[in-house]
C-alpha cells in the first residue's frame, strides 16, 4: 500500500517510520524545507508520562478567571470573531467535569506509557540520540494548597504504574541542587524518576533521515491545498509548490498529521475535528561552559512553565494562548517565561542571544488526540496532541500505522472513527 503522510512534524515522521517498517510505501508532504520546523521545533523537551491530567479539569475554570486581564497569564484567551474558538471553549468547559477529567486522564496515561515503551524500543533498534537525559521530571509547588494535592496525584500515577514520589523542599533540593536559590519559597514537589527529556527537533530530523534511508520519500516545499475526495474515498492530495504550480499526489491511503491545520483541511470534507490552535512559547538559552543549570527537568506548577537541559542549552517553555492561527511572538510573554526561569535559577550563566519561539499546539478540548480512521475509508488521523506531542509521538505513530495496516493497536485507547 502507498500511504501519503501529510505533515513532517513529530506525528508525521514517527507515523512514516512505523508505516515503512510495516512494509508500506510512504510519501511525506510538508510545506517546510525540512522536517520538524513548526510545532515540533522548540517545545519544552519533556517526555512527561507523569503528567496525564488534561488542562480541562475541575479546577481550570476558576484558575482561568483569576488570570483574566493578565497579559503574562499562563493561559490567555484572546476573543475573536471565530465560532470555532468559542465552540472549542464551550467543549473545554464540559471536559472539566470530574467524570470526564478522570476518563481523559486514564486514556492519556495508557497511551503515554505505551509511547514511552515504543520510544525505548526504537532507540534501542536505531541508536538514535537527541540530547536526551533520563533524570526524571520534578514538579514544583510554591503554595501549600497546591502541595497538599501532591499525595493524591502521586497515588493516581502509581495506580497507572507510573513511578512518582512526594518530596518536601529539602528532598527537591537533593534531587536538583540547582534549585537552592528558591528553597525558601518552595513547599515541595512530585518527582517522576522515569520521565526523561530530549530535543524533539533533533529526534524528528534524525528519524526523518532514517526514514529516507529506509525508502520513505519526503516532498518538502509543497503547501497542501486540499484533499480531492471521490466516490471511493480520497483520490489525491492537491499541493502547490513555491511558484504556485499545482500538483495532485495520489496514493492508496492518506494520513492527516498537520497539527492545528488538520481541522482546516478536514472541514471541506464534512469532517469536524475538535482541534483548535493553542499557541505556546519557549526561550532557549545557550549555556556558558560549566554553567550550574539543572539536570533534572523542572515543571513549575504555579506558572505552567517547564525547564529542560538539552545538551549545552536550557529550554524554558510554557503558557497557552488562544489566538487563532497567529504565530507572531509576543515579547511580553517570552519575557515572563525568562523572568521566571531567572527567579528559579539566578546562577545560570548564558552566552549569546536567547532564542524566542512560538508555535501552535493542536489542542482538543479533552486533550485526547485524534488517532485512527475517518468515515472516509482511506483517510486516517494522527493529530491533536496539544502539549503532549513529544510524550505521545512514538506510541501514536505506531498505533496509527497498525490501524492503517488493519491491526488493533495493543493499547486501550479511544481511537477515532469520525
Amino acid at each position: 500500500m502507498h500511504v501519503i503522510v501529510l505533515g513532517a512534524g513529530l506525528a508525521g515522521v514517527t507515523s512514516a517510520w512505523y508505516l515503512r517498517q510495516a512494509g508500506h510505501a510512504v510519501t511525506v508532504i510538508d510545506r517546510q524545507p525540512a522536517a520538524g520546523l513548526e510545532t515540533s521545533y522548540a517545545n519544552g523537551g519533556q517526555i512527561s508520562v507523569s503528567h496525564p491530567e488534561p488542562w480541562a479539569n475541575p479546577g481550570a475554570p476558576g484558575q482561568i478567571l483569576r488570570w483574566l486581564g493578565r497579559e503574562d497569564a499562563p493561559l490567555l484567551f484572546r476573543p475573536r470573531l471565530d465560532w470555532n474558538q468559542w465552540s472549542w471553549g464551550l467543549q473545554f468547559l464540559r471536559e472539566c467535569l470530574p467524570g470526564r477529567t478522570r476518563r481523559n486522564t486514564i486514556a492519556i496515561a495508557r497511551l503515554a506509557l505505551y509511547s514511552r515503551a515504543c520510544l525505548h524500543a526504537l532507540r534501542d533498534e536505531t541508536g538514535l540520540e537527541y540530547d536526551r537525559l533520563e533524570k526524571g521530571i520534578l514538579h514544583l509547588f510554591f503554595s501549600s494548597r497546591d502541595f497538599a494535592q501532591a499525595g493524591q496525584r502521586a497515588a493516581l500515577l502509581q495506580g497507572f504504574g507510573i513511578r512518582a514520589e512526594v518530596l518536601d523542599a529539602r528532598g527537591c533540593l537533593a534531587a536538583e541542587p540547582a534549585l537552592a536559590h528558591c528553597r525558601d519559597a518552595l513547599c515541595g514537589g512530585l518527582y517522576a524518576p522515569e520521565d526523561e527529556t530530549g530535543d524533539a527537533l533533533a529526534f524528528t530530523q534524525k528519524l526523518a533521515a532514517l526514514c529516507i534511508q529506509a525508502g520513505v520519500v519526503f516532498r518538502h516545499g509543497l503547501r497542501i491545498q486540499s484533499l480531492d475526495a471521490g466516490a471511493g474515498g480520497i483520490a489525491a492530495a492537491v499541493a502547490a509548490d513555491p511558484h504556485d504550480a499545482i500538483e495532485r499526489i495520489g496514493g492508496d491511503a492518506y494520513l492527516l498529521a498537520l497539527g492545528s491545520y488538520s481541522a482546516l483541511l478536514a472541514r471541506p470534507l464534512g469532517l469536524s475535528l475538535p482541534i483548535y490552535p493553542v499557541k505556546g512559547y519557549s526561550v532557549t538559552l545557550p549555556l556558558a561552559e560549566n554553567s550550574d543549570a539543572p539536570q533534572v527537568s523542572i515543571t513549575d506548577e504555579s506558572h505552567r512553565i517547564v525547564c529542560s537541559r538539552l545538551g549545552s542549552r536550557l529550554r524554558i517553555a510554557g503558557t497557552a494562548e488562544l489566538a487563532g492561527y497567529d504565530t507572531r511572538i509576543d515579547p511580553v510573554r517570552c519575557a515572563a517565561i525568562l523572568r521566571r526561569a531567572r527567579q528559579l535559577f539566578p546562577q545560570v550563566q548564558s552566552v549569546g542571544e536567547a532564542e524566542y519561539w512560538a508555535g501552535l499546539r493542536p489542542a482538543t478540548p479533552s486533550n485526547i488526540p485524534v488517532i485512527g480512521r475517518s468515515r472516509i475509508g482511506n483517510l486516517f488521523f494522527n493529530t491533536g496532541h496539544g502539549t503532549l506531542g513529544w510524550t505521545l509521538a512514538c506510541g501514536s505513530g505506531q498505533a496509527v500505522a497498525d490501524i492503517i495496516d488493519g491491526k488493533m493497536p495493543p493499547v486501550d485507547f479511544p481511537f477515532s472513527d469520525l
